[in-house]
């Protein structure tokens, strides 16, 4: 098998006087990569582009698809029903650049990508950080939308678009109909909402803000804890994850970022139990989402060893999920309560067999990968070298 020859990371962030419009926002994707491509070598060669976009678009083929809704507080008006990749192509055209889109990924698929290239026994791939997604590996026989379409595998890559779930049975607290009061997607994205790293600070924000409207543990705070999204995820992190005896880190960020200046000990306890008990939830949850692919696939434990009937069943297969995402990978308190949870729900038996594994970057180099491989069939099919 041949391997990743080599890897560069940029992180680049998106100013808010680019989000007017998607030829603005494509424009400012495209002039990146050209920067990119004339500090390594400049040459003018054909390349293939491996597209990661993480929102929700219907796939009209591997290297097309249109939006169908932002997600994650994006809002860029003019780009839903349009072929992002078409648009970055244009993009890309204008700024003289001989790169084509040959492959659109949504961020799960590419980790799914990425992390079955090293391990096939990796069957679903899972995003957990600003956002929240996952995708599995289905047959294709199992998928009413395929309508008798085959792949040469048998299978097919699932994006489910979880962050967009929603069941009666989910607990939803007044905290969680609140935040979906205050954001632009209104009544969507209810999954996404409860655990991922854009809302969990804000659920906890909510919080001290009724407390301080109804008590006066923080005293006069209450006009300071109104201004929403004020709470950030990171900070949720650091006050959960403060192990000072006098909880400094904790009175901290109250008092330069909450704007509470004296909040004593058993105050500044209590904001540490409201951010665990918010963590513990979206770990969970996102425990419980991880046990229904297993499900799905067979995978969970549920025909285990023996049954009622006496009848002995197949081990437990190994199972590995690719998973991503700067909540699971850089707030350990956040991880140590998903794998908690993953143990009580499949037993600790099953939990032996299913690996978590962090694949770094997987979505862009999967995106690459799949872009390699779709180019290189292409060549194939046509009779080009490769």
């Amino acid at each position: 098998m041949g391997s990743v020859i080599s890897q560069k990371v940029e992180d680049h962030t998106i100013p808010e006087e680019f989000m007017g419009s998607s030829e603005d926002l494509f424009n400012l994707v495209a002039l990146a990569l050209k920067n990119i491509v004339e500090r390594e070598d400049g040459k003018d060669e054909k390349r293939a582009l491996g597209f990661t976009f993480s929102f929700p678009v219907r796939q009209n083929s591997v290297s097309s698809g249109s939006l169908i809704r932002w997600t994650k507080g994006f809002s860029v008006g003019d780009t839903v029903g349009k072929d992002v990749a078409q648009c970055l192509n244009d993009a890309l055209a204008m700024c003289g650049l001989n790169v084509r889109v040959t492959a659109l990924v949504n961020d799960t698929v590419g980790t799914l990508a990425l992390g079955h290239y090293y391990d096939e026994d990796t069957v679903a791939a899972v995003i957990i950080g600003a956002g929240t997604n996952a995708c599995y590996i289905e047959r294709t026989d199992a998928i009413i939308k395929c309508q008798g379409l085959l792949t040469n595998s048998g299978g097919m890559v699932v994006n489910m678009e979880w962050g967009n779930f929603w069941s009666s049975h989910l607990p939803r607290t007044s905290y969680d109909i609140s935040l979906d009061d205050e954001t632009q997607n209104r009544n969507d994205q209810g999954f996404e909402k409860m655990i991922s790293g854009i809302y969990l600070g804000e659920i906890v924000r909510l919080v001290l803000h009724r407390i301080a409207e109804e008590s006066d543990v923080f005293g006069d705070a209450a006009d300071s804890l109104s201004t929403p999204f004020i709470l950030s995820t990171p900070f949720l992190a650091a006050i959960r994850e403060d192990d000072s005896p006098d909880l400094s880190e904790v009175r901290r960020i109250l008092q330069e970022h909450l704007k509470i200046p004296s909040a004593p000990l058993k105050t500044r306890r209590l904001v540490v139990k409201i951010c665990d008990i918010v963590t513990r939830r979206a770990a969970r949850l996102s425990a419980a989402g991880i046990v229904g692919i297993l499900k799905k696939l067979g995978r969970d434990g549920s025909s285990g060893p023996a049954s009622s009937s006496g009848r002995t069943r197949d081990q437990p297969k190994k199972t590995v999920v690719a998973i991503e995402g700067s909540l699971y990978q850089d707030y350990p308190v956040f991880r140590e309560y998903l794998d908690e949870a993953l143990a009580e729900i499949l037993g600790e038996e099953v939990a032996q067999t299913v690996t978590l594994r962090v694949t770094e970057d997987g979505s862009g180099s999967g995106a690459a990968l799949l872009a390699a491989v779709n180019s290189s069939n292409r060549q194939r099919q046509q009779g080009g070298s490769i």
